[in-house]
C-alpha cells in the first residue's frame, strides 16, 4: 500500500517535523542529560549513555556521507546536500561555540570550530548554481 496517504504527505512531514523536534531533536540539542532523564537514563551512572549519543550522532553523519556520496557520484539531489552541509557547518559551530564558552570541551573540539567555519565557506564557494 505504498503511497496509499499520499495526498497528506506534506502535513504528516509536519506533524512529524513538530513532534520529533518538541521530543528528541530539541531537547538532545538543548539540555540532553535532562532529556536522558526524560528517557530513563540514570545518569551519572549509566555511561553508555554517551555511547547511545554517539552511535545517534554517527547515524546522522552517516546519512549526511551518503548523501554526499550519491551528489558526488550521480549529481543527483547536490543543491539539497549542499545545503545540509551548511546546516551541519552552521549548527556544529553553534556546537562548539557553546562548549567552549562553558569550558566543557578539550582544546580539540574548540578547534572544530575553525573546521566547521571552513566547510561552511567550502560550501558557500562549491555550491551548485542552477545555469
Amino acid at each position: 500500500m505504498l503511497g496509499i496517504y499520499h495526498t497528506h504527505a506534506q502535513s504528516f512531514l509536519l506533524i512529524l517535523t513538530i513532534v520529533t523536534t518538541l521530543v528528541f531533536a530539541g531537547p538532545i540539542f538543548l539540555i540532553p542529560l535532562t532529556w536522558a532523564r526524560w528517557f530513563q537514563w540514570r545518569v551519572p551512572e549509566h555511561t553508555d549513555l554517551a555511547v547511545y549519543f554517539g552511535r545517534c550522532l554517527g547515524a546522522f553523519i552517516l546519512i549526511v556521507e551518503a548523501l554526499m556520496l550519491r551528489a558526488a557520484l550521480s549529481g543527483e539531489g547536490i543543491e539539497f546536500t549542499f545545503q545540509v552541509l551548511l546546516g551541519v557547518a552552521g549548527f556544529m559551530v553553534v556546537v562548539h561555540i557553546w562548549g567552549a564558552i562553558q569550558r566543557i570541551q578539550p582544546w580539540t573540539e574548540t578547534a572544530e570550530i575553525a573546521m566547521y567555519s571552513g566547510l561552511g565557506i567550502l560550501a558557500l564557494l562549491f555550491y551548485p548554481i542552477a545555469q
